[in-house]
């Protein structure tokens, strides 16, 4: 074996390993799949259905230069700059902890949904507000830490997020705040100065994403196993699927029903995003119907871009637009 071949051949296993795995600042968004929730979601000695609701997801990955050129020619993917995906000062373990957590909190908030529409037995404690994430820069970076449980400001109790926003909202910016916090098991104070947050409207904040620790008691109980799927967009089809378990009538009346929206404790359906490649997941595995978060009809809605992928893709999935979890179950309920 020659040098010059030697050299050939180790050129050659760079340049494969660099095409294959070498890791370009940009992030690749394509369709994922669109699971079946029965085996996700039991309710115990719930009700069978004859057809499924199903969880749509985006698939995602750092790019590699392979992934990335045919990125830029296979249909319905997305590239976008790393930054955009990962935020300054956030790893990747972090990233996936937020994650994770909103997918708790999702579950959490159709749990409560289904079951007071249902007419189950539900009951709900308060026990303070977790810091999900701190935006680098902002009041609370370095005073603050990701998993503190918030339990007062200013010696006013905080049993949910909407009360420390709105306490927040009542302030101006450059005020100080004595924020109560338990972290490793010890309470603990600080104070922080507000500031005028753009991303806010200007209102006064200081950069923390929170979820409510609360703890929901149900009866017949209910058990999530959604593995490592993380973010709050499977709130509503979680809430249909526990309801339908829950009531004998069945709600599926043998479809195929898929569908996307993070869905809050009163049961409103929110924005989400990559909702283009949920409808394209949500054909391929054969969906006959797709609820898509409303926006009360304003300006570019996840409807609009859902009914426009759908015309692009030619697909008879009879796309629906909701702004409620009484909007989805309403239309389910007329089905013939």
């Amino acid at each position: 074996m020659t040098k010059k071949y030697l050299a050939s051949l180790l050129l050659m296993i760079v340049a494969v390993y660099f095409l294959a795995a070498y890791q370009l600042p940009f992030y690749i968004y394509k369709p994922g799949g669109a699971d079946a929730l029965n085996p996700i979601v039991e309710v115990e000695e719930g009700y069978e259905s004859k057809g499924d609701m199903h969880l749509v997801t985006v698939s995602g990955g750092q790019a590699t230069p392979v992934q990335y050129i045919l990125a830029k020619v296979l249909p319905h993917h997305q590239i976008v700059p790393i930054e955009e995906v990962f935020p300054d000062g956030i790893t990747d373990d972090e990233y996936m902890h937020a994650q994770l957590q909103m997918m708790e909190n999702s579950q959490e908030a159709s749990t409560v949904v289904a079951y007071k529409a249902a007419h189950q037995d539900i009951s709900i404690d308060y026990n303070g507000v977790y810091v999900v994430s701190i935006v680098e820069n902002m009041p609370a970076d370095g005073k603050l830490q990701m998993g503190d449980r918030i339990i007062g400001i200013d010696g006013e109790e905080i049993k949910e997020a909407n009360d420390l926003i709105h306490y927040v909202e009542e302030k101006k910016a450059n005020e100080t705040i004595t924020v109560d916090f338990v972290r490793d098991e010890k309470e603990m104070s600080v104070k922080i100065t507000l500031e005028s947050l753009a991303d806010l409207g200007n209102k006064p904040g200081i950069g923390i994403r929170l979820v409510t620790d609360r703890a929901v008691s149900v009866n017949p109980q209910v058990h999530f196993s959604s593995g490592k799927i993380g973010g709050p967009s499977a709130g509503l089809m979680f809430s249909l699927e526990i309801y339908d378990q829950l009531t004998e009538e069945d709600l599926t009346k043998g479809y195929e029903i898929a569908g996307t929206g993070e869905i809050d404790y009163d049961g409103n359906v929110h924005r989400i995003g990559g909702i283009d490649k949920k409808v394209v997941a949500a054909d391929k595995e054969g969906a006959d119907i797709f609820f898509a978060p409303n926006e009360a009809g304003n300006g570019e809605t996840n409807y609009e871009i859902a009914r426009k992928k759908a015309a692009e893709i030619e697909t008879d999935m009879k796309i629906v637009p909701v702004d409620t979890f009484e909007d989805a179950l309403d239309y389910l309920q007329q089905l013939k």
